[in-house]
């Protein structure tokens, strides 16, 4: 698998996209702790003045690893020249850390560059192969023919559109033959706000605080066997935060040894024990610093890395039932779901708003959370079964055409958060996540189930009979509710296949049970006017009902 939850693929069999195979997926392997720094105004201009200077150091570092190209990677001597010209700059262990995060940032720029190589190569061919088709052209899945464009002064848009991007792809392309990237140390989208302050509510002074604080460089990489786990930024078990000051700004140190002390210190709430339980051990942990200008506030992030926990079977995940979620962009429809694949309790809805800034969506999304894992451990299920979605290649034009709306629904699902999330989250419970193929729930669900539980007091919506099928692909039943027999006559012959239980149920296959008396609900078994009367099987010579006479058979003398 390319990743924790990824794009389920497959070929189309009998124009039907062949299904995934269901999986538990794997648990969180590190965690990440932050708390507030409430330092004083000496402290925050000592961190400030030593965040500029190696964030100076950082963006050097970059530029050089990006000029070195693609064969640095097999190159050891690069590096290690790259780090001795910053040690006499800072400190050894500072170049480590710069040294290893320009390589790093440059290591995903080389990936994302990939990625969209392979987007624009995509968006090319699928604009030439709608160019090629006649104007009003419908689609063809049998012979794999796509629609034309419906008019000639679309089709003319994209054609130059073709133009651009092959263009584009011509320069990514030439970069990535050199192993050049393109990395903007604190972000594109501040760089250009610089040209928009007015739109963005800024003045200058605002605008280069943002920019200075994020380009600040502030971190290290733990170290097992040193004390308390990091000899860079240390954060002792009391609490108390003291930072390595490089070579030139030595003069600062309020502390042996070319250190600094802050007079904050540090208590993180979330998993503050096991933290404590790490440095207490001198284990290895990494400590992030930055600033927020907006707020004013500085924050210190701690992270390590967990052990590896094993993976369970899917059928021992799957033992206590699985509660089936469909996530809407608004909502979260989930319904409990037993070992058999039936419906359990009733429909549960989570909602969420994911308008307004990034911290108000993280905070939703989280509250949600919260509340679908309480469920699922109050009704006792082991797993929370949820489609193996990634919008990242269905949000184009070329996908969804001039339906802006629907392409603006989709982008705003914060797919890559809500799957950190929920990982992170259900790891604490002890609740696995099982990822199942998204291929036709939704459509499914509504044909098989929307209707049957729909009562006039409880109205079943589309997004409910979805989280039904999401579940029962989880458990390993087909969505629809049972198999119909093909009869071969009125009688019972055919038998009553059903698939809601499993294959070593006993009798699962059986014929419906023998019931004596009439087959309708106004006398009760063994008291209608045919009970017992076993010439009523006798059809061809049964007499009348209630009369008191039979007919005699003829005589032998005629």
């Amino acid at each position: 698998m390319a990743g924790v939850f990824g794009l389920a693929g497959g070929e189309r069999v009998g124009g039907l996209r062949e299904l995934a195979a269901s999986f538990v997926v794997p648990g969180p392997a590190g965690v990440a702790v932050r708390d507030r720094l409430r330092v004083s105004a000496v402290d925050a201009a000592v961190l400030a003045e030593v965040g500029v200077f190696l964030g100076s150091l950082a963006a050097g570092d970059l530029a050089e690893r990006s000029r070195q190209g693609p064969g640095h990677g097999h190159n050891a001597a690069s590096w290690a020249v790259r780090k001795r010209s910053l040690t006499g700059k800072s400190s050894a262990r500072w170049a480590g850390s710069i040294t290893k995060a320009s390589h790093d940032q440059w290591a995903l720029a080389r990936r994302g560059q990939a990625a969209y190589m392979a987007w624009l190569r995509g968006q090319i061919a699928s604009i030439g192969a709608r160019l090629a088709r006649p104007l009003g052209a419908k689609a063809d899945k049998r012979d794999g023919l796509v629609r034309g464009y419906a008019s000639r002064g679309e089709w003319h848009a994209k054609s130059r559109r073709l133009q651009t991007l092959k263009a584009r792809l011509a320069v990514v392309e030439a970069d990535w033959a050199a192993g050049r990237v393109r990395v903007v140390r604190g972000g594109k989208r501040l760089a250009n706000t610089r040209h928009h302050l007015a739109a963005a509510g800024l003045d200058e002074q605002a605008w280069r605080d943002r920019w200075r604080a994020v380009r600040m460089f502030l971190a290290a990489d733990g170290e097992s066997g040193k004390r308390f786990g990091n000899e860079t930024i240390r954060v002792t078990d009391t609490g108390r935060l003291s930072v390595k000051l490089p070579a030139p700004l030595a003069h600062l140190a309020n502390a042996p040894h070319g250190r600094y002390v802050l007079d904050a210190t540090v208590r993180f709430q979330h998993r503050g024990q096991e933290w404590r339980d790490r440095v207490t051990a001198n284990r290895a942990v990494a400590y992030r610093i930055h600033h927020d200008p907006a707020r004013g506030r500085w924050y210190v992030t701690a992270s390590w890395q967990r052990a590896a926990a094993p993976t369970l079977p899917l059928e021992v995940a799957l033992a206590r039932g699985v509660v089936g979620v469909d996530m809407n962009d608004d909502h979260l429809a989930a319904w409990q779901l037993d070992g058999h694949g039936n419906p359990v309790g009733e429909p549960q809805r989570f909602f969420y708003d994911l308008t307004g800034s990034t911290q108000h969506r993280d905070a939703q999304i989280r509250h949600a959370l919260s509340r679908l894992l309480y469920h699922a451990r109050r009704c006792g299920a082991g797993a929370i079964a949820i489609e193996d979605l990634d919008f990242s290649d269905g949000i184009s034009r070329e996908k969804h055409g001039r339906n802006k709306r629907f392409r603006r629904l989709v982008s705003r699902f914060p797919t890559a958060k809500f799957k950190a999330r929920l990982v992170s989250m259900a790891a604490e419970q002890d609740i696995a996540i099982v990822a199942v193929d998204p291929a036709y729930t939704s459509r499914w669900g509504a044909q098989h189930w929307q209707q049957p539980l729909s009562t006039t007091t409880r109205r079943i919506s589309r997004h409910d009979a979805a989280s039904i099928a999401i579940g029962r692909r989880a458990l390993g039943h087909p969505i629809r509710r049972r198999t119909t027999p093909l009869p071969s006559h009125q009688s019972d012959g055919a038998g009553h296949r059903i698939v809601q239980a499993r294959a070593e149920i006993r009798r699962r296959e059986g014929t419906r049970p023998l019931v004596p008396g009439p087959r309708t609900g106004c006398a009760p078994p063994g008291r209608g006017a045919k009970a017992g009367d076993q010439c009523a099987q006798h059809r061809s010579g049964h007499p009348a009902e209630y009369g008191f006479w039979q007919q005699d058979s003829l005589p032998l003398s005629l």
